[in-house]
């Protein structure tokens, strides 16, 4: 029995998605929770990864059970989301069919990046956006992203740590836009590297602040050096907006 589960968690508590010994993550709380209360050994897979810190507006994963689950399934989501703790939420509950992967069945993903660009942090921003009190030049950032829209080999934008060989990715949108004292950098694609959306975010943030001309990112992708880009941007801003699949 395969059980697909639509959830959303704040991450400043979490050291990212996958389970990590001795750590505290989305994937460990969860598995935990629904062996609890199902009473049987539960496999756990998520529709990607998330780092520590990173948030999920919206995120996927199955449970696969050997036996048919004691709670119905349309109560699911209610139950096991009660034995949960609040930075954890479970929107719905459903039964896919068996050859369904969670994963692989990704068609495209949508992150959004926060910035709070104000003089004076906020308090109940904490964790949850990335403060920067210089103002930014949100029209020449977005002028800029748009040359990564496409179809490119994104290694300049790939964390080094990263051991993927295949490093070409289709991203369909990128937006730049205000809202109040928050810029949003809402960033949408087939797939994300390491770090991926964080060192576009900051290297767009360094063409605000003129280390970078608008017309660089070009270059800055067919070097498909690393060094090239700009600084990786912390985890706090950023969110899995929304996941589709086929």
């Amino acid at each position: 029995m395969k059980i697909l589960l639509e959830i959303s968690y704040d991450g400043a508590m979490f050291h990212g998605y996958q389970t990590q010994p001795n750590q505290r993550t989305v994937q460990g709380v969860l598995q935990s929770a629904s062996e609890a209360l199902l009473g049987q050994k539960c496999l756990l897979s998520g529709c990607g990864r998330t780092d520590t810190g990173v948030h999920a507006r919206q995120f996927f994963c199955t449970i696969e059970l050997e036996q048919p689950s004691c709670v119905p399934v349309d109560k699911l989501a209610q139950v096991l989301g009660s034995h949960l703790p609040g930075d954890i939420a479970i929107k719905s509950a459903k039964e896919v069919d068996g050859s369904f992967h969670v994963r692989y069945n990704v068609v495209c993903k949508e992150y959004e990046y926060v910035i709070l660009n104000a003089t004076a942090p906020c308090p109940f921003m904490d964790k949850r956006a990335w403060h920067i009190p210089r103002p930014l030049d949100v029209p020449k950032m977005q002028q800029a992203a748009q040359s990564l829209v496409g179809k490119h080999d994104f290694t300049s934008f790939c964390a080094s740590a990263s051991f993927v060989e295949d490093k070409v990715r289709t991203i369909q949108h990128i937006i730049v836009e205000c809202d109040g004292d928050l810029v949003k950098i809402r960033v949408a694609g087939d797939g994300f590297l390491y770090n991926m959306v964080r060192i576009i975010v900051g290297t767009l943030v360094n063409v605000s602040d003129g280390r970078f001309d608008v017309g660089a990112m070009g270059a800055i992708l067919a070097s498909m050096d690393r060094t090239r880009a700009g600084m990786t941007a912390p985890p706090d801003g950023l969110y899995l907006n929304w996941v589709n699949f086929t």
